[in-house]
C-alpha cells in the first residue's frame, strides 16, 4: 500500500495537470494534499485524481473562504471523517487538520495535517494537539502525514531554523512510539523537502509518523520532486512516499 503526502502550493493554479501527472506516476493508494483550496483549479485537480482511481475524497476546504489553504484526502477505498470524541482536543485549525478512516483491506486512520508557521502564534498549540491525538491513536493502525513546518535541529535543516520546541515535539512523537517514517528508513541521511526562496537553504518540513503497529509494516519512505527536480516548478515542496505492507 502506498500513501503520498504533498504540499501542492497555493491550490495548484495552472500547474494542476502537471500535479495530476506526478500523482499518477507515483501511483498511490491514498494521497493527502496540503494547500488544496475550494477554487476551480483545485476542484479540477480533484476530478483528475478521481479519474485515476482516487475517487473517494474528503476535503477540509471552506467554501466561504475559497482561497484558504486546506487539505484533500483522495483514496482508492471508501473513507469517512473521524469524528472527535467528547474528551478529544483536536487541532483548532479545521482547514489544516483532516482525520479520516480508510476502508482498505486492513482499515487504518490517516491524519492529514498542515501545521501553521511559527509567526502565526498558532503553531505550538497545534503541535501539542497533534501529540495528544497521537496518544489517543496509540493502539490504532494510523498515519499522521503532511507539512509540519518542523524538523530536528541540526539534521533536518541546511542552516539553523528549527528551535527547541519543534525539536522536542519531534522527539516526543518518537518517545510516544510513533516512528518518523523517513528517518526509520533512511537513518540520519539528509534530505530537504522545501528551500527558502531567499537564502536557498533546504529544510525537511514534510513528514509522516506511523503508530507503533503501523511502523512494523513500513517497507520504505522517500521524498521525490515532481518533474525530477525542485526547479521544475510543479510545487515548491517535494512529496513524501510511504510504502507499508
Amino acid at each position: 500500500m502506498r500513501i503520498v503526502g504533498w504540499n501542492i502550493r497555493a491550490g495548484g493554479g495552472r500547474r494542476i495537470e502537471r500535479i495530476a501527472r506526478a500523482v499518477a506516476k507515483w501511483a498511490p493508494d491514498a494521497v493527502a494534499l496540503s494547500e488544496f483550496r475550494d477554487t476551480p483549479p483545485s476542484r479540477a485537480l480533484a476530478d483528475m485524481l478521481s479519474q485515476q482511481g482516487l475517487g473517494y475524497q474528503l476535503t477540509s476546504s471552506d467554501c466561504q473562504e475559497r482561497a484558504r489553504n486546506a487539505l484533500l484526502v483522495a483514496s482508492r477505498w471508501p473513507l469517512r471523517r473521524v469524528a472527535p470524541t467528547l474528551e478529544s482536543k483536536e487541532p483548532a485549525e479545521p482547514c489544516r487538520w483532516l482525520p479520516v478512516e480508510i476502508d482498505a483491506p486492513e482499515r487504518f486512520i490517516l491524519g492529514a495535517m498542515h501545521v501553521p508557521n511559527r509567526v502565526t502564534k498558532r503553531k505550538y498549540p497545534f503541535l501539542d494537539a497533534l501529540l495528544q491525538q497521537a496518544a489517543r491513536w496509540q493502539d490504532s493502525q494510523a498515519i499522521l502525514i503532511g507539512d509540519t513546518n518542523s524538523g530536528v535541529p541540526g539534521i533536518d535543516e541546511e542552516s539553523p531554523a528549527f528551535n527547541g520546541v519543534e525539536g522536542r515535539w519531534m522527539g516526543a512523537m518518537e518517545v510516544a512510539g510513533w516512528r518518523d517514517a523517513f528517518r526509520a528508513h533512511a537513518g540520519r541521511r539528509r534530505a530537504y523537502t522545501w528551500y527558502s526562496p531567499n537564502g536557498d537553504n533546504g529544510f525537511r518540513l514534510d513528514q509522516a509518523f506511523l503508530s507503533p503497529s503501523m511502523a512494523d509494516r513500513l517497507v520504505r519512505a522517500k521524498h521525490e520532486w515532481a518533474g525530477g527536480s525542485r526547479r521544475s516548478g510543479v510545487s515548491d515542496h517535494a512529496n513524501l512516499i510511504v510504502d507499508v505492507q
